[in-house]
């Protein structure tokens, strides 16, 4: 069977989705599936080995340009593809800055257009290469916000299954100015009959979704989020000398994301004698466009006598978020928003960390199918601060987390047990 996987790069940064599909698309192939794992919009940037094809469609650059100057089309072809060459993309996303939403929403309107896009050129290149090359069984998307070409990839290819993950798409919608909110969500809608599976990886998420979209519900499957649990295996946990509680985050940093909260909770926390053992650490990716929130949380934690009680490690490679995780007692991202996957949860727990997240979004149900962990209600601070307290002094508790998450995690939340649903969704 043979399956083409698009993926959208996420602008030079680590993304969560982009690094999920990676290693579905290695595990896939691990199982005997022909799987080509091809960007769009950017090359995708992970923290293990990528099997993402060098190409990319609906370049970044490109695509925008025909955006603002739609006499563009009429450039030779050849000479537009240099657009799309990878060094190129690279340079331009090496750093990030906050996006006009009013563009955004212009750029994604005409994208889910289609055909009657300012982008159609794309539509009928990425159409022809589908149809004409690589003639798939089976074509799945990770993201509906790239899906503008399914009712051309459809027509040329009726028998080929088309499939889109749902991770997040209701995040970018909540971003746009309403003006453009409802027409993204309205051209999505009619997306919807192109569509043969809808995959979630929560029931949270798919009844969301499902009633946001109009989505029947015979087109929503489930399957489990998942992660590599290999580099979890192999690594020796670190021996601790010191008598520290280390609480972490391990996400990207955004005032969305939630560290401020976390730093609220640890400032306070540590005001108490009895918590002079207390010290928070964080790591993650941090954009230009997000450095202030970060710097002031530094100036917070400055002005409460912590900064020697506070570390941050950067955007850690592989081998790095391994070791930090096992260096932690408890990991806690506070997000702001219904989080539909949370993989940096299954991370933890498959490091032996217990976690602490908001009652909402993907992590109730999460948690309760791990069992690696609490939830506290959200936006609610005494709660959060009440319960890290509360998990902190219970050593005993922590190892309980500890080892049933990790065991849930390798056992049905790999990488591989996921592979295996995916296909049977995809091809059976």
């Amino acid at each position: 069977m043979k399956a083409v996987f698009l993926t959208a790069g996420a602008a030079g940064m680590y993304c969560g989705s982009c690094m999920h599909d990676n290693a579905m698309a290695r595990a896939m192939i691990a199982n005997g599936v022909d799987c080509l794992l091809q960007p769009v919009y950017t090359p995708i940037r992970t923290d293990e080995e990528s099997v993402a094809s060098k190409r990319v469609f609906f370049g970044g650059i490109h695509i925008y340009l025909m955006q603002q100057f739609p006499w563009l089309r009429w450039v030779p072809d050849p000479i537009r593809r240099t657009l799309d060459w990878t060094p190129l993309l690279n340079l331009a996303t090496r750093k990030t800055h906050t996006t006009d939403a009013a563009m955004l929403g212009r750029l994604t309107i005409s994208m889910l257009k289609g055909r009657d896009g300012q982008q159609a050129g794309e539509v009928r290149r990425l159409t022809r290469w589908l149809s004409d090359e690589i003639r798939p069984d089976a074509v799945l998307l990770s993201n509906l916000l790239i899906g503008g070409s399914l009712p051309a990839i459809r027509e040329s290819m009726p028998d080929t299954r088309l499939a889109v993950l749902l991770q997040g798409d209701d995040i970018f919608f909540d971003y746009l100015p309403s003006k453009y909110r409802e027409e993204v969500i309205k051209l999505c809608r009619h997306l919807v009959k192109s569509v043969d599976r809808f995959i979630v990886h929560s029931r949270f998420y798919g009844d969301k979704m499902g009633a946001l979209l109009q989505i029947p519900d015979e087109k929503i499957f489930v399957t489990p989020l998942s992660i590599d649990v290999g580099p979890f295996k192999s690594a020796a946990k670190p021996i601790r000398t010191d008598r520290q509680f280390r609480l972490g985050y391990m996400a990207r940093i955004a005032p969305e994301k939630g560290l401020h909260h976390l730093v609220n909770a640890f400032i306070e926390l540590a005001k108490h004698p009895s918590h002079d053992d207390l010290c928070l650490e964080v790591a993650g990716w941090l954009g230009d466009n997000n450095q202030r929130y970060f710097d002031d949380l530094g100036s917070r934690i400055g002005e409460a006598g912590l900064t020697e009680r506070f570390i941050y490690h950067g955007s850690p490679s592989l081998t790095e978020k391994v070791a930090f995780l096992q260096s932690l007692d408890l990991l806690c991202v506070p997000t702001e928003y219904e989080d539909p996957k949370g993989l940096f949860v299954l991370e933890a727990l498959a490091a032996g960390v217990p976690v602490l997240q908001p009652d909402h979004g993907a992590f109730g149900e999460l948690i309760a199918a791990t069992g690696g962990g609490q939830t506290f209600r959200p936006r609610d601070a005494d709660d959060l601060i009440r319960l890290v307290e509360q998990i902190k002094h219970d050593p005993e508790g922590r190892r309980r987390f500890s080892e049933v998450g990790s065991a849930a995690v390798h056992a049905n939340h790999s990488t591989e047990h996921a592979a295996k649903r995916l296909s049977e969704i995809l091809f059976q």
